[in-house]
């Protein structure tokens, strides 16, 4: 008899390692570490997406709950109703697939067979599994396939006459046909264009509704994750990740790779510019030690490289992370800054005082964008340069990965200086025109005493490269003012990487160059941010702009911050009135048909 309390399905500790024989000398390839140690449970009607790049192992694990592996390559424990199904003989699998487990693959397009019609293949395991005459396993079939959204002349037609999407629903219905325990589905929704994809989503949910089955959703489609599961399990390199409540989890993801999924995601809310996580996934051979994300992680430290993090709860999700999951790279509690109306830094009774900050707190992530906006005299400029600590505040505190700036002696915020820069507005008043090119890039390394003087000239010529400037030495001999101003702000972002900053604040860094040299600065500074894995607070007025690269915005107005999310959020719904209008004020080409421009004209 069966424990109530016993999970549909239960896996624990699941491994698959694939080896092959090198056919040159008979030795072994090194071992393939396509999934390693994964445990998850599943109850009846319960619905658990699992969601990665492609590559990250999650077919393999679907492959591996149907025993479809070659033998001993698949280890751990799979229970399902509180039978174990590792180590069964093959001719024990039959009465489970199909009839028990049931998986609808991606590659549906090599999954039927080309000689029989798409309508006989659904009918065959309804015959094999369920003992249907071949009458009724047709009738069965046909309404399988009007549930699924096919006609009848798609299931007299042979697979090649189907299209991708259509091949799927087919599939869809094949794996459905048994009414299984546990249903799998691997990227269900590829191929499908929008209007097929609505329906089989609310095709599924339907099918969950009415049935206990428990579904396995494989995907990379997050929206299609968000409207059918409960539970997500983020898998990279073979390994959860995070494994939280769905909601949750896709609303506030906690593991870099995470974030970095969910900000690669397209978004019709936005016209953010998409970016990929930095590096690619490791060699399933040859995994690094440690923590398998370090290699792409902007928050790594010296323990993730050595010491692999285990599963464990972080408040309400598991999280397998040293730091317990994304960090805060910089945090503002409560800014003030005021100033006197003489201009003066200091205000003294009785004058006239402006409140250019007034209690504004932020947050910046490892490796985030945000966008800083508002109108001219908002206090942005004020509030950039608090951050960084070129102003001192009238009170709060900026903390700094983990430190309070306030607090710092005169040689350690020499040292943090390395760690943030600022790149200004009008890069002529923030060089010297006495120097040279060489001299005002590598002029922080000299401050710093960074390394030989042969080592801090080629530096600045690598942030040179970096910027997409030349580093001949006739370029490098030129001063500020025989630079254009496009070519004057790449050597004053130049400047700022060369010392590898964990955080950039860039006022306004292209608001004096023309559309083309905007576009192709705010695109090199996001490529430099993403590969680097730096923070980057851009401050603009420009909406249209910083929305292409920022990942949250903050809106600013007469010295407070009013609203923040993410930025489409903030963009296809402002909650404040300011807000709205500014983005009812930003830009926009309205250019009317021709036939009506010449009938106003008349």
């Amino acid at each position: 008899m069966i424990d109530s309390n016993t999970p549909l399905l239960s896996v624990r500790d699941l491994h698959a390692h694939f080896g092959a024989d090198d056919a040159s000398n008979g030795s072994r390839a090194p071992m393939v570490r396509a999934v390693d140690s994964v445990s998850f449970d599943l109850e009846a009607g319960g619905a658990l997406g699992i969601v990665g790049e492609t590559g990250s192992g999650k077919t393999t694990i679907a492959r591996a709950l149907l025993g479809l592996h070659p033998p001993g390559s698949v280890w751990g424990s799979v229970r399902l109703k509180g039978r174990e199904l590792i180590g069964l003989p093959e001719d024990a699998w039959r009465p489970i697939r199909w009839r028990r487990i049931a998986l609808a693959v991606q590659s549906a397009g090599t999954a039927f067979d080309p000689v029989y019609r798409i309508g006989e293949q659904i009918a065959e395991p309804l015959r094999e599994h369920l003992g249907l005459p071949p009458d009724e396993a047709r009738q069965r079939a046909q309404a399988l396939g009007f549930r699924t959204g096919l006609e009848p002349r798609h299931l007299r037609a042979y697979p090649h006459q189907l299209s991708g999407g259509e091949k799927q629903r087919a599939m869809l219905a094949m794996a459905l046909s048994c009414d299984p325990d546990v249903l799998i589905l691997d990227e269900p929704t590829s191929g499908q264009d929008v209007l097929s994809r609505a329906h089989l989503i609310d095709l599924l949910r339907q099918i969950r509704r009415e049935s206990a089955a428990g579904l396995i959703l494989i995907s990379h489609d997050l929206a299609a994750v968000a409207a059918l599961t409960e539970q997500v399990a983020v898998l990279y390199a073979g390994k959860f990740v995070e494994v939280g409540a769905t909601a949750d989890v896709l609303a506030r993801p906690r593991h870099p790779y995470t974030w970095g999924l969910l900000n690669a995601y397209p978004n019709m809310t936005t016209a953010r510019d998409l970016q990929g996580i930095r590096g690619r996934l490791p060699d399933p051979a040859n995994p690094p030690a440690g923590c398998r994300f370090h290699p792409r992680c902007t928050q790594a430290v010296e323990r993730c490289r050595g010491e692999e993090p285990p599963l464990t709860y972080v408040g309400d999700r598991l999280i397998a992370c040293h730091l317990g999951g994304l960090q805060t790279l910089l945090r503002a509690d409560r800014l003030r800054k005021t100033f006197s109306g003489n201009g003066n830094g200091h205000s003294t009774p009785g004058e006239d005082q402006v409140e250019a900050v007034r209690e504004a707190s932020l947050e910046i992530l490892e490796g985030e964008v945000v966008a800083l906006v508002g109108e001219t005299g908002s206090g942005k400029t004020t509030l950039g340069r608090l951050l960084v600590g070129l102003l001192a505040s009238d009170g709060g505190r900026v903390i700094f990965e983990g430190q309070d700036l306030a607090t710092l002696s005169g040689r350690e915020e020499k040292k943090l200086r390395r760690r943030i820069q600022f790149v200004a507005q009008d890069p002529f008043d923030a060089v010297s025109p006495r120097l040279k090119v060489s001299e005002i890039v590598r002029e922080p390394l000299d401050v710093q005493k960074v390394g030989a003087s042969a080592e801090r000239e080629e530096k600045a010529r690598q942030a040179l490269h970096a910027v997409g400037l030349p580093a001949d030495p006739a370029f490098l001999e030129r001063r500020a003012h025989e630079l254009s101003g496009g070519q004057l702000q790449r050597v004053a972002i130049a400047r700022a990487l060369v010392l590898d900053p964990k955080l950039i604040v860039a006022d306004e860094p292209v608001s004096m160059l023309d559309p083309s040299e905007q576009a192709k600065l705010v695109n090199l500074l996001k490529k430099i941010q993403n590969e680097r894995g730096m923070g980057l607070l851009l401050i603009s007025h420009d909406l249209a702009l910083v929305r292409k690269v920022a990942d949250r915005m903050i809106v600013m107005r007469e010295g407070e911050i009013v609203e923040e999310g993410p930025a489409s959020q903030v963009i296809a719904h402002p909650q404040h009135a300011y807000t709205r209008a500014l983005l009812e004020a930003a830009p926009a080409f309205a250019i009317e048909p021709m036939n009506a421009a010449l009938t106003a004209d008349r």
